[in-house]
């Protein structure tokens, strides 16, 4: 604590807020005679332009003269006590314009550049907010409620932003530089991270995180977000615990990766669980898991370790179920492998506006990984490993529904033969701008009956009755 006080007591006589402030020994800002009183902030958010510029300023000069090194091993409670005592004498000395609120509010800004991620620590303590977008340094976009929205959060410049992703990739050990532009990482909460910046971006970095919350969501949280109905729920729990292999289908921010942590979720405690994913953000609560990831090449582009070798070496682990974060590339080929050769209850999830689409999509990836098998081939080798397709979709209003669960159910000639269990049907936008619609079962009894009773699954009578259920 000495060392970090005297580093900040050396930097306190060389202020010089000139360029800030009229009256200070400098000039005013650009086309500002006199500052204006800064308008009241909740977060030191200033609306005023030049209490902004100030601040900023303020930031740079207070983090310039401070030893970081010794500021992050400080207790949270002690580092903000040793910010607020500095800040203040800094206000005192200057006689800048802020009030107590403001004050406050530096601080806590202060404290998130040293131990978080600076601008974001707010926005990733709001609960509300399932995705963060920032496109540049002054332009952050949230998610709320399936809506975009523009918050009044900014980064001092592009470096900042620069640096701030730089701590982010850096805690899990990857890079992003010019040379290799492009980063997948994860936040310590399991929330997932891409950044790219230039020359791939022509405006500056760009930074998305998706939002996981710290309490994983149940099947009764998308029950009560009208996600899906309650027998479409019971269904699903009732194949999981069978081992049934599904393939979870769906776009970009659809709630894939959502409804595979909750299925896996009914998976039996007793059975090890391997998980695979490029980026790690699966909230498994089964006490015996394997999770690996993915691995970038590094700086001499050596060192990838890609999905199919780690499918391939998973193997020889001895796991009961593997889950694999999501398909796209010739790991498909020994996913279905492994669903074939004693691995039932095998879940994935993967890109497509369908299931037929997903199926078509496999029959595509196999391609990829195994060039020489006939066409015909990839679909039997699709249809024997995957019992159910379930669709999700992110609707017009910003909602999720599972919009159709598909049992596969063999071969007829060349094709995959399969017929729709559920499906969610709209029929229209409401005046509150929400898509109206309603959820039935289309009165087809699954083959996979049979499975579930050898397992000691009773289904409900009325579960494939195909009155609709309205959202």
């Amino acid at each position: 604590m000495e060392q970090f006080q005297a580093t900040l007591a050396r930097g306190l006589s060389a202020w010089d807020y000139g360029p800030l402030m009229n009256g200070g020994g400098g000039p005013s800002p650009a086309g500002i005679a006199n500052p204006p009183a800064p308008a009241p902030v909740a977060g030191l958010r200033a609306r005023d332009d030049a209490f902004y510029a100030l601040k900023t300023r303020l930031h740079q000069r207070l983090l310039g003269r401070i030893d970081l090194t010794a500021a992050e091993n400080l207790p949270a409670d002690q580092l903000r006590e040793q910010l607020s005592d500095i800040v203040g004498r800094l206000i005192e000395e200057d006689a800048l314009p802020v009030n107590s609120a403001e004050r406050r509010a530096l601080v806590s800004e202060l404290q998130n550049e040293i131990l978080g991620l600076g601008p974001l620590e707010p926005l990733l303590a709001d609960p509300t907010i399932t995705e963060i977008m920032v496109n540049g340094c002054d332009r952050v976009y949230v998610e709320r409620g399936g809506r975009i929205e523009l918050t009044q959060t900014r980064f001092n410049d592009d470096d900042h932003v620069r640096k701030i992703i730089d701590k982010i990739v850096s805690r899990i050990g990857r890079r992003i530089d010019e040379s290799s532009p492009m980063a997948d990482a994860r936040l310590p909460d399991g929330s997932r991270v891409n950044a790219v910046i230039p020359p791939v971006t022509l405006d500056g970095p760009a930074l998305s995180i998706r939002r996981f919350s710290v309490t994983p969501l149940r099947m009764d949280d998308l029950l009560a977000f009208h996600t899906l109905t309650p027998d479409m729920a019971a269904f699903l729990a009732a194949v999981v615990r069978a081992r049934v292999n599904i393939v979870i289908s769906g776009g970009t921010g659809s709630g894939k990766t959502t409804l595979l942590n909750i299925l896996s979720g009914f998976i039996p405690h007793s059975e090890r669980i391997v998980t695979i994913e490029d980026t790690a953000e699966l909230q498994m609560q089964q006490p015996h898991v394997v999770r690996m990831e993915t691995r970038p090449p590094n700086i001499e582009g050596r060192g990838e370790i890609p999905m199919r070798a780690l499918v391939r070496n998973c193997l020889r682990m001895r796991p009961d179920r593997i889950v694999l974060g999501e398909v796209r590339g010739p790991e498909v080929v020994d996913m279905l492998q492994a669903m074939n050769t004693g691995h039932d209850g095998s879940l994935t999830t993967i890109h497509a506006n369908s299931p037929r689409e997903a199926l078509l999509r496999l029959e595509n990836l196999i391609g990829m990984g195994s060039g020489n098998l006939p066409p015909k081939a990839m679909r039997q080798q699709i249809s024997a490993a995957v019992n159910l397709v379930v669709q999700t979709a992110r609707l017009f209003d910003g909602s999720r529904k599972v919009t159709s669960v598909h049992e596969i159910t063999g071969m007829e000639g060349d094709v995959i033969s399969s017929h729709e269990l559920f499906a969610f049907e709209q029929t229209g936008i409401g005046s509150d701008d929400r898509v109206q619609g309603s959820f039935r079962a289309t009165g087809v009894r699954p083959v996979l009956v049979e499975r579930l009773a050898r397992y000691g699954i009773q289904l409900g009578e009325g579960m494939f009755d195909p009155t609709p259920r309205q959202t």
